[in-house]
Order: structure tokens, then sequence, then C-alpha cells
């Protein structure tokens, strides 16, 4: 019979951790580093500002991404019938083909091109005499072989820096190809600070070139758009599951298993719930200006936040018929998962988690880890702005630097013709006092114990020596530093692409994920693992400073 984990004594002091990872630091980073490691003090206005989108610090090795790879890999890498042309060298490209396990269905017109990888592959000569020819021949040469709806351009680092007008070729390919809609993302990889920037750049050209284009009805009665939401492992397609059980339609899933015709039907939901409030919350605020659609905060990660998020669109449409259909699918869902959770958690009670996980999953993975009876001991974002730990009450008081201003800023207006407000303001205040918040976000902190740590945009370093003072049971991160913490006998659960496995979203998801961390948290594998001089002391090494 299982017996319960006993909880583990707290062997550390949340300031002497801060105070070990800052040590080896010279002391001018050392004075950076400290405003990015905070104790959370949880919680209402106690909790210090952190200071986060500010550019890693040169020679250490942080887990980021680029801006290319926010722009391109996250969100328009899950769209399968958009085909995405990088301009650049054919290493950028690596990061075009399944890297991130986004799924989809190809559906009946099988139009998919997410498992090809197309490049323009510029070489030495391209650099010197600019590639816009060896661009515009790409364009063509794909619309001849596959005919897409549409073609992506991304910008890479030497694109930018030799100057290559990408969205005059994209223009004028438009233009002659017709049926084709072309467009460019100036999306170069040292842009932004972080791959943040690229969402960005991402979020304003798809909503100035796709959304809203096409007025064809949508036919339903509760419809959504879901927006972050990017299909790893199948994660959308179990959401999709529960809202079609529910009766909910929806539209566009921004952007994982989607597809041009849902991007230009989009306005025609009464509501967009956003999942990865950083990467998708642009969008959110500029299609309720334009087409007069609020947007409120959901997370289908966890059983008990999966519920809160059904309750919460049915509170929003007002309908008592959507309202018992979403408690019945609850009821119905529910027995199985609260079955295996307390098989699970008799094992997992007590136990310890680190989430340096980008988008908003540091935050939304924690929820499933409460569920199991296990504490997150420290979490951090790779690429969040201060919103995404404070809050977003903080928005009006975040200085723009100069690296935000790179970045373009739409401003748009209401659609002469599309714009209709979906509720009157005094629904919106009705619906605001019954608790349905729009607009909102708490962010991280407020969901973090009193003594955690949080620290953005954490590096190697920073990494291995949290796991070597606090003991994690198991640490969830990226592909970047799986291999070099497994190493260090500590289990390592890939949240951004989920290695093998998925989904975890949903009902379905959060039992997928019980069992794995239950399986990986009792695995004696790690504990017999040895760094070859942990066994041969003739391989010691020392840092010269030593």
């Amino acid at each position: 019979m299982a017996t319960a984990t006993k909880k583990k004594k707290v062997q550390w002091d949340p300031a002497d951790v801060k105070a070990e990872l800052l040590k080896k630091y010279p002391p001018k980073v050392a004075r950076k580093r400290a405003k990015q490691i905070m104790i959370n003090e949880a919680l209402e206005n106690d909790t210090p500002e952190i200071t986060a989108n500010v550019r890693s610090t040169p020679g250490i090795i942080t887990m980021r991404g680029c801006t290319y790879a926010g722009c391109k890999g996250v969100l328009l890498g899950p769209t399968r019938d958009i085909v995405n042309l990088v301009h650049g060298p054919i290493g950028c490209s690596f990061y075009a083909w399944l890297t991130r396990r986004n799924q989809t269905d190809a559906g009946l017109d099988g139009e998919n091109y997410i498992n090809y990888s197309f490049s323009t592959d510029m070489q030495e000569q391209d650099i010197i005499f600019g590639g816009e020819k060896k661009l515009e021949a790409a364009v063509q040469e794909i619309y001849d072989l596959m005919h897409p709806k549409s073609i992506a351009i991304f910008a890479t680092c030497p694109v930018g820096l030799i100057g290559d007008d990408i969205h005059t070729i994209a223009r004028l390919m438009k233009e002659k190809l017709g049926d084709c809609n072309v467009f460019a993302f100036s999306c170069e990889g040292y842009k932004g600070v972080s791959q943040s920037a690229g969402h960005h750049i991402a979020n304003n050209q798809v909503f100035k070139h796709i959304l809203g284009e096409d007025d064809t009805p949508v036919e339903g009665k509760f419809k959504i758009n879901l927006l972050g939401e990017y299909n790893i492992g199948g994660d959308g397609f179990e959401i999709d599951r529960i809202l079609d059980k529910c009766g909910i339609t929806n539209i566009l899933t921004f952007s994982g298993n989607s597809t041009y015709d849902k991007y230009a039907t989009a306005h025609h939901a009464d509501l967009n719930t956003v999942m990865c409030h950083r990467s998708v919350n642009y969008v959110g605020d500029m299609m309720e200006i334009k087409f007069g659609i609020p947007w409120i905060k959901v997370n289908f990660i966890g059983a008990k936040s999966t519920a809160k998020s059904l309750r919460k669109i049915a509170a929003y449409f007002e309908d008592q018929g959507l309202i018992d259909r979403v408690e019945a699918v609850i009821k119905e869902e529910m027995p199985e998962v609260e079955a295996t959770m307390a098989d699970v958690r008799s094992r997992t009670e007590g136990k310890t988690a680190m989430l340096f996980v980008g988008g908003s999953r540091a935050h939304h993975y924690q929820e499933l880890f409460k569920e199991m009876g296990m504490k997150t001991i420290s979490a951090g974002y790779e690429f969040a702005h201060r919103d995404d730990y404070e809050g977003r009450q903080v928005i009006p008081d975040i200085k723009i630097d100069a690296d935000s201003r790179n970045i373009e800023e739409i401003h748009p207006e209401a659609d002469e013709t599309r714009f209709n407000p979906r509720k009157t303001p005094e629904q919106m205040a009705a619906l605001e006092a019954a608790g349905v918040k729009f607009k909102h976000y708490d962010g991280m902190f407020s969901d973090m114990d009193e003594g955690t740590l949080v620290i953005d945009d954490v590096n190697q370093y920073e990494a291995e020596k949290l796991v070597e003072i606090m003991k994690p049971d198991i640490f969830c991160a990226g592909i970047k530093e799986k291999f070099s913490v497994m190493k260090l006998g500590v289990p390592m659960k890939q949240l951004h692409s989920y290695d093998s496995g998925g989904p975890y979203a949903g009902f379905r998801g959060a039992i997928n994920f019980y069992q794995e961390i239950d399986r990986l948290t009792h695995s004696r594998v790690w504990a017999y693992l040895k760094a070859p001089w942990q066994e041969s002391p003739e391989l010691t090494a020392a840092y010269v400073w030593e």
C-alpha cells in the first residue's frame, strides 16, 4: 500500500540562497542581478518591484531565445497553411521543423506546411550584394509549387544588418500573385532583449494583415477565440474537446492548430480568452478596440483551473443553459481526475518543484503541482515583463526603454463596419462585480508562497546552484537546461515542448501530468548519476580566481 511522503523540512533560507547566487558575480553584475532575484513577500503591496524585460548580461549563459524564435517559432510556427519563409542563413531555419512539437489536424484540404523548412539559404555573396532578388525568387517558387493562401517572410539577423527591404518585396509579390497574401516580419534575432519582442512583432503583423479580413458568418451560439495556446503535445486538441462538449465554439486558437481562414474570421467571436498573457495580450487589447470584443484571462492547465475557466466563460455569456452544461461536463470529467490525483498525491505530497519556463507556464503549472500536494519553491520566466510577475495593474508604471521603443506600436481605431461592443458598459460592470474580471491578470507573485524565490532570466550557473542548495524533487525548464540538470541527479521535465509527452491541458491532460511527475519523482536512476570528476578526482578543475 502506498504511504504518504513526509514533508521535507526546509534546510535553506531564501536570503542565504540569493546571496549565494550573487557571490560569484563581479559587483556591477551582482547589483543588476539582485534586482531580478526576488524573495516573494506574499503579497498585497509588500513584494518589491522586480526588474524584468532587460538585456541579459554578456558572458552569462542565459536560457532565453531570440526575437526571431519568438516570432517565427512560437507565434506563426503552429499555423498549418501559412508558409513560413525564413530569409537568412540555413542555420536559423533549423527552428522551423517540429522543434516545439506543435500538433495540427490537416483537415479536409490537407494543407499542412508545418513539417517543411522553407529558407532562402543566404550565402556570403548574398550578404555582400543583398538578398532581395533571392527572396523574390523564393516567394515565386513557393507559390508555383504550393499555391498557399499566404506566405509569411521572417527576417534573421544578417537581413537587418544589410538592410534588405523585406516589406517592399512582400508587397510587390502580393500584388503580382493576386490570390496569395504575402507579408513580412522584421524579427531579427537581436531586435529585442528576448523572444518576447518577437511575440509583439508577430501580433502586430497578424493583426494588420489577416485578423478580421473575412466577413463570412461563423455558426455557433457561444463563440470565443483562445489566444496564446500553441497546441504543444496536443494541448489544444484537449481544450477543444472540452469546449465542444460544453457547446462553446472556438473560432480561432492563436495559434495552435490554426489556419489562415480562422484568423480571418476571428472577429466574429463574442469573447477572447487569453492563455499565455505574455505572448498575446497585445492582440486581445487591439481586438477589443477595433472590433469591440472583450477579453478575460483563462488557464486550462490544471483540472481546477480548467473548471474555473469554463465557469468564467459561461458566466460571461449569462446563459443558464450554458452554465448548466458546463457544470454537467465538469461533474462528468472530474471523478477520474480526482481518483488519479488522490492516488498520486499519496506519493507526491510534500515534494518540491522548480519552474523556469517561458510564457505563462511557470505560473500555470504551479496549479498542477498544488493539486499533487507539491510546493513550487522557486520559479521564473525567461522573457517576462513586470506585469507577468506583479499583475497588469503595474503596466502604467513600467518605464519604456530603448529596446521596447525598437518595436512598432500599433494604435488601432474602431472599425467603421465591424466594431460591435458585445456588452454594454452596464453589463460589463455587473459582470465585473460578479467576479468576471476583464483585461486582468494577477501575475505570478500572488500565487506563490511567502519566502519562495522568483528569478527572472535565470541562467545556467544559477540553475545549477539552485539545485545544489535547495535540492528540488523535480526541475522544469527547457531543452537547453535539460541534460545539465539531469546530470546533477535531479529529474527534469521539459515544459517547452514536453519531451515526448502531453497533452497536459484540461482534465485528461491533468491525469497525464500527475502520472508522469509521479514516475519522474520516484525514478531512482538520477541518484546514481555521477559526473566524471566525481569518480576521478584528478579531473577536478577550478576557476582561475580560485
